[in-house]
């Protein structure tokens, strides 16, 4: 990266925060700029410091999805990350309508938040690949309605796109399913994002109600 990625990070376990700090720290593209152990200190950060990215706990005092939530709104240029030990996956489906761009767990190696932190600051969204399976495979029945109500004028081409999605298959497995490319499935998933106004396929699919022939948007 040609400028440094400004990070916060915001935890009520002061030996798990530090941890994550001096890794930050250690990496030459990456500046953290606020630390903190509850929602009120991670309202003053954004506000003081300006952070691009904010590492948030769930489990903190005054509520990690309540942060993100009121974070999101007054900061919507600052890209806020789950980092919990939490797997449930309502937990990962309110982090995401909250306007967390990543969720990540504390079990993850040091590589990989630092790689998750670069992505998001780049505009990527993550979610650990196991719960965004999970949550995806909850999401696929009835997941045919989309061609019957359709309100985001979605192609055909695109329904049959997001109903294979919303089964957790991967862009290779759906351009084997339709006998195309990958790099024209991308380009379906592009214009579906678009329409759906979602950052990722996860979001995309928690979008369908199981069971009912609706759309809602996060």
């Amino acid at each position: 990266m040609s400028q440094l990625v400004r990070v916060a990070v915001v935890d009520d376990h002061p030996l798990f925060r530090d941890g994550v700090i001096k890794m930050l720290m250690s990496m030459g593209d990456i500046e953290v700029v606020g630390e903190g152990a509850a929602a009120a200190d991670a309202l003053k950060i954004a506000q003081e410091n300006t952070p691009d990215v904010m590492l948030l706990d769930l489990q903190i005092a005054g509520g990690g999805l309540e942060a993100a939530s009121r974070l999101a709104l007054a900061h919507p240029n600052m890209r806020i990350v789950m980092l919990t030990v939490s797997e449930d996956e309502q937990h990962v489906a309110s982090a995401l309508r909250a306007g967390a761009r990543g969720y990540i767990l504390k079990g993850s190696s040091g590589r990989d938040v630092v790689e998750v932190v670069r992505a998001i600051a780049r505009g990527e969204s993550y979610v650990a690949p196991n719960l965004a399976a999970r949550l995806l495979s909850k999401k696929s029945n009835g997941i045919e309605a989309v061609a019957d109500y359709n309100p985001h004028n979605l192609t055909s081409r695109e329904g049959e796109t997001f109903a294979l999605v919303a089964r957790g298959m991967s862009n290779k497995e759906i351009a084997r399913a339709f006998s195309c490319t990958e790099r024209t499935v991308k380009h379906h998933m592009t214009n579906i994002m678009q329409k759906l106004n979602v950052r990722n396929r996860v979001q995309a699919a928690l979008m369908f109600q199981p069971g009912r022939h609706s759309l809602r948007a996060l």
